[in-house]
């Protein structure tokens, strides 16, 4: 038993020295498994897990039934490992409220990557942004696909009015998936453009995000990765070239469409 406590006591006083930079995935699960199980070696049990699902990411998404076959885990072992994705994206999303504006295209999908952490449900989020590019407020429009029959345009329209945003931005993930759009995706596109556009509120960016990475639809499939030319497709009250500037050919995936 001593054994085992000052075992701990090292690991948690290397993690208080250094953080997590040089911990391998099983020597973080055994930290986090400490707090759920207070007097057993863990790291026999941090290394079943990652044996059964294959990395550190996959243990935290999984299902927490799934987590309970593996002979170890309880309910309450269960609850803290998948309580920690959720726990990530409440932390990110309460940081949105950044005093520095959202100007660049990088700089609001890096956001949305932070956002979708652990989520694996389909989701919408529409976030709106004030003439000076500041966060007025991010609202989860839908749980599920992004398809115009579940997306109305009141839906879609009554929250810009309330808040007076003078530009949107939607996002949706495909959780088990690739940041590539299907047909759905671009058709449900257009319709969200054309029924805020009705009421003079551009649609500045469409963000589809998927292993951690993220594809800005509207530039994507306008074909402006080099050129950077102005299109119909795009709001024409900012300046593309620099909102664009950090998104870069090679960060984004294959696509034609």
């Amino acid at each position: 038993m001593n054994q085992h406590r000052d075992h701990r006591q090292r690991v948690k006083a290397r993690f208080l020295a250094e953080g997590l930079e040089h911990f391998a995935d099983h020597n973080v699960l055994e930290l986090l498994l400490f707090y759920a199980i207070p007097q057993k070696d863990t790291n026999e049990l941090a290394h079943a897990l990652l044996d059964r699902f294959g990395s550190l990411t996959n243990v935290l998404d999984a299902h927490p039934e799934e987590l309970m076959k593996v002979d170890g885990i309880s309910q309450h072992t269960a609850v803290l490992l998948t309580l920690m994705p959720q726990l990530a994206r409440r932390y990110f999303m309460a940081g949105e409220t950044s005093p520095e504006p959202y100007d660049t295209a990088d700089k609001l999908g890096r956001m949305f990557v932070m956002k979708y952490v652990g989520e694996t449900r389909e989701v919408v989020y529409l976030t709106m942004l004030d003439n000076s590019m500041h966060i007025i407020d991010t609202i989860r429009l839908h749980e599920g696909s992004v398809n115009s029959a579940h997306i109305t345009p009141r839906s879609l329209i009554e929250p810009c009015l309330r808040k007076n945003a003078a530009l949107v931005v939607l996002a949706h993930n495909h959780p088990s998936g690739l940041p590539i759009p299907s047909g759905d995706d671009l058709y449900t596109t257009k319709a969200i453009q054309s029924a805020l556009a009705s009421v003079g509120i551009p649609l500045l960016e469409h963000y589809l995000i998927a292993s951690n990475s993220y594809t800005p639809l509207l530039l994507r499939t306008a074909g402006l990765i080099r050129q950077r030319e102005p299109s119909s497709v795009f709001y024409s009250g900012i300046d593309h070239s620099r909102f664009y500037s950090a998104v870069s050919n090679e960060k984004l995936p294959k696509f034609e469409g």
